[in-house]
C-alpha cells in the first residue's frame, strides 16, 4: 500500500527557514507527480505546491510564491519543501502526497500523519 511520512517540521519564528521531506514506498515513485498539502486548525487542506514526475514543472499556492519550492530525489522516493520566509499563517500540518498529474490534481493513496510547522511571530 501507498505510504508516506513526512519530517522536519518544528517551530521557527516568523521571517526563518525551514525544509520538511518526506519519504514514499508502495508504488513507482518516480512515475508519479507529487503534492504537499497543509491544514491549519479549523481550516480545509490546501494544495501548497506539486511538481511533476520529473521535477520539470512545478505549481504553488499564490500564498507561498516566490517563497517556497518543491523538489523530488527520486533514487531516494524524497520529495522536499524548502520553506523560507516564513510567516504565522503558515503554521499548519503538513502532508505530502501523490498525484497521478499536476495537470488534473487527482490524488492518490492516503494522508500520513504530515508534519507541525509552527511560525512564531
Amino acid at each position: 500500500q501507498v505510504q508516506l511520512v513526512e519530517s522536519g517540521g518544528g517551530l521557527v519564528q516568523a521571517g526563518g527557514s525551514l525544509r520538511i521531506s518526506c519519504v514514499a514506498s508502495g508504488f513507482t515513485f518516480s512515475r508519479y507527480a507529487m503534492s504537499w498539502y497543509r491544514q491549519a486548525p479549523g481550516k480545509e487542506r490546501e494544495l501548497v505546491a506539486a511538481l511533476t514526475s520529473t521535477g520539470d514543472r512545478t505549481k504553488y499556492a499564490d500564498s507561498v510564491k516566490g517563497r517556497f519550492t518543491i523538489s523530488r530525489d527520486n533514487a531516494k522516493n524524497m520529495v522536499y519543501l524548502q520553506m523560507n520566509s516564513l510567516k504565522p499563517e503558515d503554521t499548519a500540518v503538513y502532508y505530502c502526497r501523490g498525484m497521478l498529474s499536476v495537470a488534473t490534481m487527482e490524488v492518490f493513496g492516503s494522508w500520513g500523519q504530515g508534519t507541525q510547522v509552527t511560525v512564531s511571530s
